[in-house]
């Protein structure tokens, strides 16, 4: 078994090692010189005897009370060739150079004692700072936390009056808007195509069918999510995009804007609520055609990030969106348009996290904006029940907020 001090330096490290070495180098020195020094050169002994306290207490404050008494035990055992010189003089100068052996034992055990004693409350002190650095981590999560939550019930109570507004009014606006429809293509009938009035009847009813939808968002918007009521209602995500691309096909040709897919394969194996997860990438994929100007190009990949998860991402070479306003833009009627109501990515990210799954927006390497949707394999479904039947913006009248 290896000497105890030398074990513990050896884990101490090699730095520490060569110090402690360098300190008996030192005392070694020390007693070379006190042993070949000629008796009658009393000044340079004296001298000698003051240089061992030097490595004593350096030992004792870097290696704590096992140093110094090392350290010390060595100084003393050097001395002892010196010692011998006065064994034969007068009995005071002999007991006088035995008390310095006494005292370098002294030194290196008060020293020692003392600087174990402060690395002892350093420890304790790093220890404290340790704790209340995790506790003040943990407070500031615990606050942050609190924040959130306090932005989601307040997001939940806006929410909550805007489905009593939206439950009071949708009868009373739906039926006028009706009756407003009606007179417009009444009017479309009296008037031939290209007549002035014919256009107007025309706006008219462009504008109803826009109000219209915007009740319909906000309804739905109010409106808890539900869960589909039977396993034939979920489709598969390949599905999904497929029918996602057909609803988009004439408005990318109509803009002349290119649509490039890739890895639609790892799409094959996901299920989700058909209806609801075309109106999302209707919302995000309609946004980017119009950002985007003749000659843009829209990338749409499928990939695997987990055994249970795939990711959808939608990116584009268009303006993007400043950093700012990457997360604000999934708050209800936050909109970059001038005439969007700012429901259309809100429903989006409700209906990806009812799924069980998370949308986010960042840029792209392109330039412009990158939505991610991440899905489960199957939905985990966040809210249960049935609620009462859902007013679905039907394929192709999706309108993006």
């Amino acid at each position: 078994m290896p000497f105890f001090p030398f074990a513990i330096l050896r884990r101490a490290g090699w730095k520490r090692v060569l110090l402690f070495l360098a300190l008996v180098v030192m005392v070694l020195a020390i007693g070379f010189l006190h042993t070949y020094t000629p008796g009658q050169y009393k000044f340079f002994h004296d001298t000698y005897r003051r240089l061992a306290y030097f490595p004593i207490v350096l030992g004792a404050l870097w290696y704590g009370l096992w140093g110094g008494v090392v350290i010390s035990v060595l100084a003393s055992l050097a001395f002892i060739p010196h010692l011998v010189l006065y064994i034969s003089g007068p009995p005071q100068a002999y007991l006088s150079e035995l008390t310095e052996v006494v005292l370098y034992i002294a030194a290196g055990v008060v020293t020692g004692f003392i600087a174990g004693r402060e690395a002892r409350l350093r420890r304790k002190y790093e220890e404290l700072s340790a704790k209340l650095e995790r506790s003040y981590r943990r407070l500031a999560r615990q606050a942050r936390q609190l924040l959130e939550a306090e932005q989601q019930l307040a997001a939940g109570q806006q929410l909550s009056a805007l489905g009593r507004l939206a439950a009071s009014l949708a009868h009373e606006i739906k039926n006028p808007l009706t009756s407003i429809r009606g007179i417009g293509e009444i009017f479309c009938d009296e008037f031939p195509p290209g007549h002035e009035k014919y256009e107007f009847a025309r706006m008219l009813i462009g504008e109803v069918e826009r109000l219209d939808r915007t009740v319909r968002e906000m309804l739905q918007l109010s409106r808890p999510e539900r869960r589909p009521a039977a396993a034939g209602e979920l489709q598969s995500l390949s599905v999904v995009l497929a029918r996602v691309r057909q609803l988009v096909a004439h408005h990318l040709e109509r803009k002349g804007i290119s649509l490039h897919s890739e890895g639609e394969e790892a799409a094959a194996g996901v299920l989700c609520d058909g209806d609801k997860m075309v109106q999302v990438f209707l919302n995000i994929l309609l946004n980017a055609i119009d950002e985007l100007g003749p000659g843009g190009n829209i990338w749409l990949r499928v990939e695997r990030r987990e055994a249970a998860e795939v990711a959808v991402v939608v990116s584009d070479d268009g303006p993007g969106i400043a950093e700012e306003r990457r997360e604000e833009i999934f708050d209800p009627f936050v909109s970059g348009k001038e005439n969007g109501t700012g429901l259309g990515l809100a429903i989006s990210r409700r209906i990806v996290e009812h799924h069980g799954g998370s949308i986010t927006c960042c840029e792209s390497q392109r330039g412009g904006a990158c939505f991610t949707i991440l899905l489960p394999q199957r939905p985990r479904w966040r809210q249960g029940g049935r609620a009462p039947e859902d007013l679905l913006v039907a394929d192709g009248e999706a309108e993006a907020s």
